[in-house]
């Protein structure tokens, strides 16, 4: 079949205006295709990461921990005897709680648990002046469940110690003055020795040399003889005062008792060491 020009010029004219189909981009596809675009949609926006509280961090790292708050008196008693006398620096001292400490409604430290120290001061009574001074220092305490932990603690309170022991708010436990048995003596001797004056001599002379040498006598016995040792017998009452928070372990904290304390008897009434004079 032959073609005319004219008919030639009008195929390349369709040609150049034709529009292929996998050139079409964004627009809607002619309809019967069976194929829809595909929207396009905008990336998902980042939400911004949240930034924690200094509050939140340490409420976080300190929810397994139980506090004592400073200042919590626990009550002890003591196993060991500790006495002016022959304690020194360093020596060991041993303690029980009395009473179990409570904590948002549990039990924080049973009665039963066990609290260890050490002397730190010890200083005699003097024979003229100067009392006897005492001071200890608690660092150790172990529960019934051997869970051990550091403390930081002193006594305080009112001393049992069955003396005239008396205890400042640093903790140091001071001994008795008794002064007024240094007095007692005096006066005992001095009237003794008047009366065997009397005696000897008949005579009110003989009473006076008497009461003198009697004072004299006395007064020698007093400062020979040193005031009170500062003691703690076996048995002694005090109270522990934490100096800073104490945290427990919460997992190690799981007491279902308040616990029971060993049945160790009070120490008995100390009388004056002077009580004696030399008549």
């Amino acid at each position: 079949m032959t073609i005319s020009w004219w008919q030639s010029g009008i195929l390349c004219l369709v040609s150049a205006f034709a529009i292929p189909a996998s050139g079409q981009q964004g627009g809607p596809l002619p309809p019967g295709s069976g194929t829809s675009p595909t929207p396009r949609t905008a990336p998902p926006a980042m939400a911004p990461s949240p930034i924690s509280s200094n509050a939140e961090t340490n409420t976080a790292a300190t929810s397994g921990e139980i506090e004592v708050p400073r200042g919590t008196h626990i009550p002890l008693v003591l196993h060991n005897a500790i006495s002016t006398r022959s304690a020194r620096e360093g020596d060991p001292v041993y303690f029980e709680t009395l009473f179990p400490v409570m904590v948002d409604g549990r039990v924080a430290i049973p009665a039963g648990s066990y609290i260890s120290g050490e002397v730190t001061e010890t200083k005699r009574p003097g024979r003229v002046k100067g009392r006897a001074e005492l001071m200890v220092k608690l660092t150790t305490m172990i529960l019934p469940n051997a869970y051990m932990v550091k403390l930081n603690a002193s006594p305080g309170g009112s001393p049992g110690t069955g003396g005239g022991e008396t205890m400042n708010k640093e903790g140091k436990i001071t001994g008795d003055s008794d002064k007024a048995s240094d007095a007692g003596t005096i006066a005992k001797t001095t009237a003794a020795g008047a009366g065997i004056g009397a005696i000897a001599a008949r005579t009110g002379e003989g009473a006076g040399i008497g009461a003198g040498i009697g004072a004299a006598v006395g007064l020698a016995a007093v400062l020979v003889s040193r005031g009170p040792e500062a003691e703690l017998p076996r048995g002694s009452t005090v109270d522990a005062v934490i100096d800073r928070s104490l945290f427990l372990d919460a997992d190690k904290v799981q007491f279902t008792s308040p616990g029971q304390a060993s049945s160790l008897p009070g120490p008995p009434n100390r009388e004056p060491q002077r009580s004696k004079v030399p008549f």
